[in-house]
């Protein structure tokens, strides 16, 4: 006799045909008196209350047991504690789903400087927009910090940290290498493809601090010229439609519109006019070192 229940049947078998008292039967079988005398209660029904712990747990995914017992006496008006709402929990097989930590990207973290020439810094992000017949598209704008000139504006319905790697590979044939890249923490930036980019290419690439955008304020404000004056503007039929009005209106930003922040001029103005100055001021430095070597 090890369990308290088989204790309690044997004293009771004692008190009933030997005619031995409860302390002499509970004293025989080495049970206390206490548990001997213990009456079963009826377990309760917790169907009607599993119920309810379903059903707000299926309205509340990212609820824990205790959350959701607060909700079955505030709403339900049920008098349930903490550990009863747990063990009806387990029975479930309720639980929240955990996420997974995201990896800590690699670069720099330092105070950005302003640029002061063309190729020096280049912002990129992410904008998402729908096409007439509601699905989603991803628009990949990369800009030039310096004369903000708008570099691309890929049009997708998915972009990969691979894709972003071979559209900046294509565009350094085209632009030239810049020194420094700037984006913000997203997965497709933290991504394996971008950080074997960034060896490969030896490029600084700088992350903004999580949850500051004010950081990569270059790229946020372009974004919301692309939003306020493309996308809100038109109603892309297909991805070709979408593709060829965003980049019309890209070749427009770059070369037409005049921007404030420029004192009137337009991207490709001071893009040209800092190469020709850069231009001007190299042969006036391989002038000068060709007289100081040969007076």
């Amino acid at each position: 006799m090890v369990s308290p229940q088989v204790k309690r049947e044997a004293a009771t078998y004692l008190q009933s045909h030997q005619g031995l008292s409860q302390r002499k039967s509970c004293s025989l079988v080495q049970l206390h008196r206490s548990v001997g005398r213990y009456v079963f209660k009826k377990k309760s029904d917790d169907t009607e209350i599993k119920e309810k712990l379903k059903q707000y747990a299926d309205q509340r995914p990212r609820f824990g047991y205790r959350r959701l017992g607060l909700l079955l006496r505030t709403q339900e008006g049920l008098l349930i504690n903490d550990k009863r709402v747990y063990r009806l929990y387990k029975e479930l097989g309720l639980k929240i789903k955990r996420r997974k930590g995201r990896k800590k990207a690699l670069g720099t973290r330092q105070p950005m400087v302003i640029p002061l020439r063309p190729n020096e810094r280049w912002s990129l992000d992410f904008v998402q927009d729908a096409l007439a017949d509601g699905r989603r598209l991803r628009i990949l704008t990369i800009i030039d910090d310096f004369s903000r000139e708008a570099l691309c504006c890929h049009v997708a319905f998915s972009i990969t940290g691979q894709h972003v790697a071979i559209i900046l590979k294509t565009l350094f044939h085209q632009q030239g290498k810049p020194i420094m890249i700037v984006s913000d923490n997203g997965t497709e930036f933290t991504s394996r493809a971008i950080l074997k980019f960034v060896q490969e290419e030896k490029i600084q690439w700088h992350y903004i601090a999580p949850g500051k955008p004010t950081q990569n304020a270059f790229i946020e404000s372009f974004n919301g010229r692309v939003r306020d004056e493309c996308l809100n503007q038109y109603w892309f039929k297909n991805i070709e439609h979408a593709r060829q009005i965003i980049e019309e209106w890209r070749y427009d930003y770059n070369h037409v519109r005049p921007h404030t922040s420029l004192k009137g001029k337009t991207p490709k103005q001071v893009s040209e006019k800092a190469e020709l100055s850069s231009l001007i001021a190299k042969r006036q430095s391989q002038s000068y070192s060709t007289n100081t070597l040969h007076p």
